[in-house]
Parts: C-alpha cells; structure tokens; sequence
C-alpha cells in the first residue's frame, strides 16, 4: 500500500489539512480496500496550532516522512518570515532531511515555501498561490515560478496553487497512481469535479495599476467607453494628441503593457463579469466585449485563461442549465 505523510506545520488551515486524507482515503480498488495509507504527523511529534483557533493533534512524528512514499505539505500561516529569507526551524529542517531520496514531495498553496526554503525547488518549475505569487519570486528568484496554472508536476516534485487546487492535484495523483476510474470515484465520493479546465488565471483580480500622474489617463478612460466598438491604435494616440511611437511608450510606462494588450485585458474583463453574471448567449457576449464574434473571445480566452467561455460559466454557473446544454 502506497505510504502517504502530510505534514502538519503549526498555523495551518485545517481545510488543506484535511483535503489529503478525504481524497486518498476516497480512492479504493475493484473490491473497494484502500489503495493509500496516510498518516498525518508533525516536525517533532507535538501538537501544532491551526488558524483556526484549535490544535491538532498526531499520532506521529519525523519517523512518518522517513517512511512515505509520498510527504505532502500543506500550507502555513505561521511562517511568514520565510518570504524574507528566514531558514526554517531547526525541527523542520531535520525531518525533511529523514526523508528517503526517491520519495514523492507534494505542496499545497503556500507549502511551496518550504520546499523553496529548503532548497528543493531551486531550477525547477512549481507554482504557489496567485496572490503570494510576487512575494514568492522576490523570496526565491531561482525557482521557476508559474503563477497561472492549478499545479506543476515536474516528475518527483509536485506543487498546487492555493485552497481547492490542492484537491485537484491530489485527484491528479490518484489518476496517475491508479487511472481514470479510481480518480472518478473518489472525485464523486468527495462532491468535486474529477477534472477542472483552465488554471489560476480565471481567478486572479488583475487591476490597473492607475499611475499617479499619467498622460495617457484620459485616453484609457475614453477608450473604455468604446470597448464594444473597434478602436485603433492610432485613434488612441490621434486622442493622446501623441504620436504612435510616444502613445506606445507612454502607455507601457504608465500600464505595464501595450495599449493592444491593454484593450484585449479590459474585454476579457467586460466579458467574464457577463459570462458570470448574466445568461447572454456567448456571441453576444462577445459583441458587447467588443471582441467581435464568438470565436474571437473564444480564442482569446483560452490563449489568456485557458478555458472557453462555456467551460468559464459552467465555473461560475454551475447550475445555468444554457451553459449545461451548450457544447464547450
């Protein structure tokens, strides 16, 4: 039987804690026994603090890791100092050390600090939380970093992005271990989706940075206005009273990115807020974005969040029985 750890830090959500052993322990063969054993411990064997006002309390230490064939690491709102460089805690540091070469190392949200912290990340590519996301690249510059998808598997080293994406790479892991229907069963004993589509990017809040003084303030107000209609780039600098080449420049300045760019991320705004918020057919939809026709948004936003607008309502909507009819 595969050997599971999940490391309890002290300050962790009891939520993420708890997610590994309802989905492994959901996961059974054809005459229904376990397929996993998991074990939830901690550093040193002691009880640790949850966020949640309540302590958790394990039945095993250090000697749990040494022997998993897989250790998760949920995540921790009580090591912040790791963000500024701190090393870890001496405890934490030896029992990751027990851990045998080969085993399967899986972190939840901000559990890829640790990793990170201790050095386990450094080349490779991993993922985090989007809103700690900043912080993390700042923090550990040699990790490869992905802010956008739902989890990494980079073979031995697997990382999810925050809260319900660490469910998704849990079922990810059974359906490696045991395939497709495995998975599937768990994924219903749990009351979750076996599979989502796209990754953080249909998550992340991404406002405008709205510089203090900017020249071309007054044109991205205009053109907000007129973003269900065509507008050019050089319409946009013609109403900046600016040349194209000085707009351009200007304009990533102050933005962040091109005035093409910006338009394309104000329409895929107007357009998620509809496809949450409203039942309109997607080609109208796409109309009042201005992205012109269905395939156009369509493509932009898979090229932007990976997933279709149908698949982006049946997030929002699952209950809109249009979007339940309608092919993806």
């Amino acid at each position: 039987m595969h050997r599971i750890a999940v490391l309890a830090l002290e300050g962790v959500p009891p939520f993420e804690l708890g997610m590994p052993s309802r989905v492994f322990g959901n996961a059974q063969d054809e005459a229904g026994g376990p397929l996993y054993e998991v074990t939830v411990c901690t550093a040193d064997g002691l009880p640790v603090a949850s966020d949640a006002g309540f302590t958790v309390g394990v039945s095993a230490g250090p000697e749990a890791l040494a022997a998993a064939d897989t250790v998760i690491i949920p995540p921790t709102h009580a090591m912040d100092d790791l963000a500024q460089g701190a090393p870890l805690p001496p405890a934490l540091t030896a029992a990751l050390a027990a851990i045998r070469p080969g085993t399967r190392l899986v972190s939840i949200c901000t559990g890829s600090y640790v990793l990170a912290a201790a050095g386990l990340l450094d080349g490779r590519p991993a993922t985090t939380h989007w809103l700690h996301a900043p912080e993390f690249q700042r923090a550990f510059p040699r990790v490869r970093l992905d802010e956008e998808v739902l989890f990494v598997d980079d073979g031995d080293i697997l990382t999810s992005a925050g809260v319900a994406a660490g469910v998704d790479l849990c079922l990810y892991l059974v359906r490696q271990d045991h395939g497709t229907a495995v998975a599937n069963r768990a994924a219903r004993l749990c009351v979750v989706p076996p599979w989502r589509d796209g990754g953080q990017a249909q998550y992340i809040d991404r406002p405008v940075p709205e510089p203090t003084v900017a020249t071309t303030t007054a044109t991205r107000a205009w053109a907000l206005e007129r973003l269900a209609e065509p507008v050019t780039l050089a319409e946009l600098a013609a109403h900046a009273r600016m040349s194209l080449r000085t707009f351009t420049r200007r304009f990533r300045d102050e933005v962040g990115m091109t005035p093409v760019q910006w338009l394309t991320a104000q329409r895929l705004d107007i357009a998620r807020h509809l496809l949450e918020a409203s039942d309109l057919p997607v080609d109208l939809v796409a109309h009042r974005a201005g992205f012109g026709s269905a395939n156009s948004l369509r493509q932009h936003m898979r090229s932007a969040l990976g997933i279709s607008p149908i698949a982006y309502r049946r997030t929002f909507q699952p209950h809109d029985p249009a979007a339940a009819a309608a092919p993806a």
